[in-house]
């Protein structure tokens, strides 16, 4: 079999892109972390249901997140196929860019817990899944991507999907909570992801990508285990020693919707572009209803199957709008 080369006439592309795939696996990596992000809901149902605090449980999520990338990034150095990247030896610029990452990373994080308990989970969700819209603005005005006919087509199909699905769980009868302050926080935790999408496309390229995850969910670690002291939760943090049944839930919710979800995120905003991701990423929702509707008994409704069709019609429209612009491309062995 001969080895794949790069059409000449494609654009240049960083070192954190160049990979044995095509666009399509890029797609792909993406819409595998909107699903594994979109079983959290029911997870954490589970996990509060065992006596786990919100804050606690997000502070154990990352924390066995953190020791699954770790041991990813041994097994890679052991068997020599990455090198170890050391913080002193980064630029100021790079370091900077990766310490950023992971603030917005906690910020994201602290900002929709608290507006989850000010205001409707489905207004929260509402506000933050603005971001895709955020994202494709930013970039277009750095001037790094162009929103030509097939994003903005995409990015429409989405976001009025996202809306389809999240909003119909409103339920007026059972009263919608609403304030400012809650508001603000969701729209804030969505500028916090756009901030992550938009410098993490390049801004840290020469860290490897399991390396820069790394970083970036230890700084979610450290934050939320002094967010807890603060506030004086730390006798929740050891619920799980007091009910050791929960720790199989801990350690699947860590490994399956935090590390490998987080790594394929960043792999994919590196390969795609981070519009592309950020539009790609709403298919989150959508798993999240239908496993409530699987797992707690949440009927699903008509409006909610349109929405997902409809984020589903947007990835198709992006990735043929990828395979047009890119044509074969399948680029020399050497991915991140």
């Amino acid at each position: 079999m001969s080895t794949p080369t790069v059409s000449p006439t494609t654009t240049a592309r960083t070192p954190a892109e160049r990979s044995t795939r095509t666009p399509l696996f890029g797609f792909a990596v993406v819409l595998g972390a909107a699903t594994l992000f979109g079983m959290l809901g029911p997870l954490a149902r589970f996990a509060y249901e065992a006596g786990m605090d919100p804050g606690a449980f997000v502070a154990w999520r990352a924390l066995i997140g953190l020791l699954g990338l770790l041991a990813y990034v041994a097994w890679r150095l052991r068997r020599g196929v990455a090198r170890l990247v050391r913080f002193g030896d980064l630029s100021n610029r790079t370091r900077f860019m990766l310490f950023v990452a992971g603030v917005t990373g906690f910020t994201l994080n602290l900002s929709m817990f608290i507006a989850f308990d000010r205001i409707t989970i489905a207004l929260a969700l509402l506000g933050f899944y603005t971001y895709p819209a955020m994202v494709a603005v930013a970039n277009v005005a750095l001037g790094r991507e162009r929103l030509d006919r097939a994003r903005i087509v995409a990015l429409g199909l989405a976001i009025v999907g996202m809306i389809a699905v999240v909003a119909s769980q409103l339920d007026p009868q059972g009263g919608i909570r609403f304030d400012v302050l809650g508001v603000a926080l969701a729209l804030g935790a969505a500028v916090s992801q756009t901030v992550f999408v938009v410098i993490s496309r390049d801004g840290y390229s020469d860290v490897p990508t399991e390396q820069a995850m790394s970083a970036i969910m230890f700084i979610t670690v450290v934050g939320s285990l002094l967010l807890a002291v603060v506030g004086g939760s730390t006798a929740a943090l050891l619920h799980p020693f007091e009910a050791p049944s929960v720790f199989p839930l801990l350690v699947f919710t860590g490994l399956a919707a935090a590390a490998v979800p987080s790594l394929a995120f960043l792999t994919g905003i590196r390969l795609i572009g981070g519009t592309r991701a950020g539009i790609l990423m709403l298919f989150e929702p959508v798993v999240g209803v239908a496993l409530a509707a699987w797992l707690l008994a949440e009927p699903l409704v008509a409006i909610q199957l349109a929405g997902a069709a409809a984020i589903l019609a947007a990835a198709v429209v992006l990735q043929r709008a990828a395979h047009d612009e890119d044509g074969e491309l399948t680029v020399v062995p050497g991915g991140p």
